[in-house]
């Protein structure tokens, strides 16, 4: 689009963790795991495949819980899928993903790189966020980032 700069393509998300990083590394690349610990709060997760391998692939929706949330794919869910490019277990994962949607500025693969480590009695986790689309704001990035700061709660460790 003419006139138009986009500068953040990615973003740093930080989170501590107060479980090991063996149960970290677990809670990423397992499905049922992925399904209750990587939801935002305010919204549902579904999981419709789920290979936690290198080369894997995964498709998951994430719904609203009220009709205030705006989806990506469709009114209020966002549905994405993807795959496992490099999984270095209890240390890091890398994955590719896109949304699934008919919106142009929301469309672009995506990687994500979660590294793992040790800190004060649990897990450090660094989320970067690559070649965000150019429709989703990083405010949103780090927002969603910091609902998904509420999951360790929920965390299987």
């Amino acid at each position: 689009m003419p006139g138009k700069i986009r500068l953040v393509t990615s973003t740093r998300l930080s989170q501590h963790v107060n479980a090991p990083r063996e149960s970290v590394y677990r809670a990423l690349v397992d499905a049922r795991a992925v399904a209750i610990w990587m939801v935002p709060s305010g919204m549902t997760s579904h999981v419709h495949a789920f290979e936690g391998r290198e080369g894997g692939s995964f498709h998951i929706s994430l719904t609203y819980d009220t009709s205030n949330g705006t989806g990506k794919t469709n009114a209020h869910t966002d549905t994405y899928h993807g795959h496992f490019v490099k999984l270095v277990p209890n240390e890091q994962v890398v994955e590719v993903m896109e949304f699934e949607t008919a919106d142009a500025e929301m469309r672009g693969v995506m990687t994500v790189t979660f590294t793992l480590s040790d800190a004060d009695g649990g897990t450090d986790v660094l989320g970067v966020h690559d070649n965000l689309p150019p429709g989703v704001a990083s405010a949103d990035n780090h927002n969603r980032g910091a609902r998904n700061a509420n999951c360790q709660e929920r965390h299987p460790g």
